[in-house]
């Protein structure tokens, strides 16, 4: 039978970690990746929230808008589909 191993996070260091500038690269290389895929009237977006760092992709232009009104391509950008 295995061993059990009990541990308790440090709520600040995982909190300091999320909101790290190390994590905002992380983030904006996968949006990046998910941009490439998109191509032209599209932009990445990055910023810190309150617990942790955000990154977005959304549609700039009318007609980047209403291709992914149509076709979810942000969506399938993101997921690799």
């Amino acid at each position: 039978m295995a061993k059990q191993v009990f541990f308790t996070l440090n709520r600040e260091g995982v909190r300091e970690l999320l909101r790290s500038e190390m994590m905002m690269d992380e983030c904006k290389s996968y949006a990046d990746r998910a941009l490439s895929k998109l191509g032209e009237g599209y932009e990445v977006d990055t910023y810190t929230g309150k617990n942790r760092v955000n990154a977005m992709v959304r549609a700039k232009t009318y007609s980047a808008k209403k291709e992914n009104l149509e076709s979810n391509t942000i969506l399938k950008a993101v997921q690799g589909g």
